[in-house]
């Protein structure tokens, strides 16, 4: 199997033993991304400004691996209090734009921050 790891330029490298990035053939799959900037510390206690930020690092990831959000096929996010849905929801629509990719999102024993995404593309 052919499979790049990538490091995206302007993150802070993951303490766990993680690669951010990994693209398997034309598929790009990254590691959920916690709300954390470029130094590694979390932005804010604010959900909006953590979803933000999450994106951002999202945003990253892809564009190491050579797509966009418009490739996404596939979202996992992880909330820690399900009751931001709404909120996390109206943020989502900021970034992904119809049609949709597929999604789950489910309520998770986060520690320390609030949302967590996972994507998976496809390059064009």
């Amino acid at each position: 199997m052919n499979r790049e790891n990538i490091q995206p330029e302007g993150m802070a490298p993951p303490g766990p033993p993680i690669t951010p990035v990994v693209v398997s053939g034309d598929l790009v799959y990254t590691s959920g991304q916690a709300p954390f900037d470029a130094e590694g510390k979390l932005v804010s206690d604010d959900l909006a400004e953590q979803t933000h930020q999450v994106f951002r690092n999202l945003e990253l990831c892809l564009r190491a691996a050579g797509c966009g959000f418009e490739d996404v096929v596939k979202v996992n996010a992880y909330l820690a209090d399900l009751a931001d849905f709404p909120a996390y929801n109206e943020i989502y629509r900021e970034y992904l734009k119809e049609p949709y990719p597929a999604r789950t999102t489910v309520g998770a024993a986060l520690v320390g921050f609030k949302v967590e995404i996972e994507m998976v593309a496809r390059k064009a």
